[in-house]
């Protein structure tokens, strides 16, 4: 082999190792960005609510190119995870349980509600002289109140709400307290076995009602329309449990004539969902550990304040999560379906 050959051959081959070298150190960058699905705007009027602030504080803590994947919709926000647009968004918990159940989706942490806990407790309210607190109280285990609330008028905080709806329903069709009336594919349904299994006088206002919401819940028990109220562990010391009784509401009564009967379950605050076929342990990790540790400096609880409406996020996973909340509710007939439609999600 001539030496002006050898010199051509010896060319070629450190080109081809130098053209290597650059395609996979860029596959190796490619491999370092994070996105966030994140529904963005097109202008904001307070520039410290922009997510790009967001990505920008956990590329400089992770050392890592994070970026925002916009999204408009939940509906967007899993489809972006399905297929691996994105690595993390933030869900609220009924499409965070469509993701999970539909796709394998994951709950990688969640944030905080204003008492420090990533949920809160879904309850039956009575009142104290019902016949359901004194079988609550009475010490007797073959007297159930969830049974003695068949026939009785309830009060539910709107359609399809969670608290004031999904939970107690799904607790009440799970336990074989009733019964579905209709089809069981679709969600109209669950008005019929409402109307069947308290009466057809059961509260299901619409918003902008004197009755809607948990306010409205607790004021149609306290008013007497109604003999069970559903809401959140906290609504009646919310509306109620002043001190300064001025500042209660004024159809409260007092705070010893409520009554909770046992949590149906828990319903989650917003997780922070990944997919795990696309998210390395090591990333997922350290993505959790930089967002957990927000609360810890100036910067971080800005953005937990102004983007992230929240005081802190915590580490968390998703059986313990989701699990209450989803076993529930997946009682509810059509639920699968409506949710699916609900957040515009493609099979």
């Amino acid at each position: 082999m001539s030496t002006k050959l050898t010199t051509i051959i010896a060319a070629l081959l450190m080109m081809m190792t130098s053209l290597t070298g650059c395609i996979s150190s860029d596959a190796e960058e490619e491999a370092e960005v994070i996105k966030l699905a994140f529904s963005v705007q097109d202008d904001y009027e307070n520039v410290d609510q922009n997510p790009q602030i967001f990505a920008d504080y956990l590329s400089e803590e992770l050392g890592m190119n994070v970026e925002i994947y916009p999204i408009t919709s939940e509906g967007a926000a899993i489809e972006a995870l399905r297929f691996g647009n994105a690595h993390f968004a933030f869900l609220d918990g009924g499409s965070g349980w469509v993701g999970w159940q539909q796709y394998d989706l994951q709950v990688a942490a969640a944030d905080v509600k204003s008492d420090g806990r990533a949920y809160y407790e879904a309850h039956a309210w009575v009142l104290n002289d019902s016949e359901m607190a004194e079988a609550l109280n009475d010490g007797n285990d073959s007297t159930d109140p969830f049974a003695l609330l068949a026939g009785k008028t309830s009060c539910h905080t709107g359609w399809l709400k969670s608290a004031g709806m999904l939970m107690p329903m799904g607790y009440l069709i799970g336990n074989g307290y009733a019964e579905v009336v209709g089809d069981n594919s679709s969600v109209e349904s669950l008005r019929d076995t409402i109307y069947e299994f308290f009466n057809e006088n059961a509260s299901i206002p619409e918003s902008g009602t004197p009755y809607h919401g948990y306010g409205g819940a607790v004021k149609c028990l306290s008013e007497g329309y109604g003999e069970v109220a559903f809401a959140k562990d906290s609504t009646i010391n919310s509306y109620c449990g002043s001190d300064d009784e001025s500042e209660n509401e004024d159809w409260c009564l007092e705070m010893e004539r409520y009554v909770p009967l046992p949590a149906f379950g828990q319903s989650p605050s917003h997780p922070v969902m990944y997919n795990p076929e696309y998210v390395e342990d090591d990333v997922l990790e350290q993505v959790v550990s930089a967002m957990v540790a927000m609360s810890d400096n100036a910067d971080g609880q800005m953005i937990l304040e102004n983007i992230l409406n929240t005081d802190s996020i915590i580490e968390a996973n998703t059986v313990s999560h989701l699990g209450s909340y989803g076993g529930l509710i997946q009682n509810v007939p059509g639920i699968s379906s409506y949710y699916g439609d609900k957040y515009d999600i493609n099979n």
